[in-house]
């Protein structure tokens, strides 16, 4: 081993900031590995192609992923096999380097999910987040040499066994339970209709307004100053509007409640001072049919105390038809349930905005006055 403090020190640093890097990126998509999940599968359908025929693999890609990330900042952090880690480290970035550069360019999805909803960076501020890192890495393995080993192999061993089991435990408890920490707006505490406002002086979209007239057979583009205004020899052809300046936009922006009718219940919702349960099933052919009879008993509970029961899904109205038949069976049960009369009962909303408010798939989201006050997984609340 040589030695030379400086290079040690500087080796030092670049492992630090490299542990704590891959050790936040880890952490934030472990407590919400369903969330990583969703964005991988919104960049499969953005890139399109035979990207989409790998859409079943997301899940898996997800929890490759956060694992890799927290072991190599768990490791790093701890200083074991710092060779190795760099070594995987420059491979991981050799491949997400040229990847974000491209997302950059092509800007698929506006927001890359590198640290989850914990942080949001634009594509950009990803690209040279990564230029910056791969130049640590580089750092690390020219001063790898003078970085002196802490731990005997047995030790480290154990080191990532347990990093291992961490990030482990966290990916299950989340999957069972919901995320650990909240960072997007439906969390408990939260009122919506706050987080719906627009202040009177919040910034507008701003968008380039082109006009294209047409004369002795040839179009041409004007703006809104040069345009021919009372000029009878131009013909109007068309307008195009293209937005240069993203303007405010409040935290909560897509929250719709429509019944089966079409008619919008969403303030009835928002409003109502007892509580009002909403069940989320954001794709019923995605929907853990083993939480029915959990579902069916929240039901009579909230019927019984005189509250609103709704269930919410991105699903069609001949998908939740086939979905209810499905429960039901060739018999309509005498027995009242969610499931006989879904009219009453089920409403539409956006997949990608039940997907937000919930990570689970059925979920339960209670609201009282606008006021998030409870939201769980039901698999894991006895009713």
């Amino acid at each position: 081993m040589k030695k030379s403090k400086p290079l040690h020190v500087v080796g030092s640093v670049a492992r630090t900031l490299l542990a704590l890097t891959f050790l936040f990126s880890g952490f934030v998509k472990a407590v919400d590995p369903l969330g990583t999940t969703y964005k991988i599968e919104d960049y499969l359908k953005a890139f399109g192609g035979f990207f989409t025929d790998l859409m079943p693999l997301a899940g898996a890609a997800a929890v490759c992923l956060i694992a890799v990330e927290f072991m190599l900042g768990f490791c790093m952090l701890f200083n074991v096999r710092t060779s190795w880690t760099s070594w995987f480290s420059l491979a991981f970035y050799v491949i997400m380097l040229p990847l974000t550069l491209y997302i950059a360019i092509a800007n698929p999805v506006s927001d890359c999910g590198c640290f989850g909803d914990a942080v949001v960076i634009s594509n950009w501020a990803t690209f040279w987040k990564n230029v910056v890192l791969m130049a640590l890495v580089i750092i690390l393995l020219c001063t790898k040499r003078y970085i002196p080993q802490t731990f005997v192999w047995g030790a480290e061993l154990g080191i990532a066994v347990v990093g291992l089991a961490i990030v482990s435990g966290l990916m299950l408890y989340t999957h069972t339970h919901l995320p650990l920490l909240d960072f997007r707006p439906y969390k408990i505490g939260n009122n919506i209709p706050e987080l719906m406002e627009i202040p009177d002086d919040a910034e507008p979209d701003q968008y380039a307004i082109t006009f294209v007239y047409e004369k002795d057979g040839v179009q041409q583009e004007f703006t809104l100053d040069n345009y021919p205004k009372g000029d009878s020899t131009w013909t109007f052809v068309d307008q195009k509007s293209v937005l240069v300046k993203k303007g405010y936009e409040p935290k909560i922006h897509d929250f719709e409640i429509l019944t089966l009718n079409y008619d919008d219940i969403t303030y009835d919702v928002l409003e109502s001072e007892v509580p009002v349960t909403l069940v989320v099933m954001y794709d019923l052919a995605k929907t853990d049919l083993k939480q029915i009879d959990r579902i069916t008993a929240l039901y009579h509970r909230c019927i019984n105390k005189n509250e609103p029961f709704y269930i919410l899904t991105g699903s069609g109205e001949q998908d939740i038809e086939l979905f209810c038949f499905a429960i039901n069976g060739d018999e309509i049960s005498n027995m009242v349930t969610p499931f006989n009369h879904p009219e009453d009962i089920f409403c539409t909303c956006d997949p990608v905005t039940l997907k937000t408010i919930v990570r689970a798939n059925p979920g339960v989201i209670v609201i009282q006055n606008g006021t998030i006050i409870d939201k769980y997984n039901i698999r894991n609340r006895i009713e």
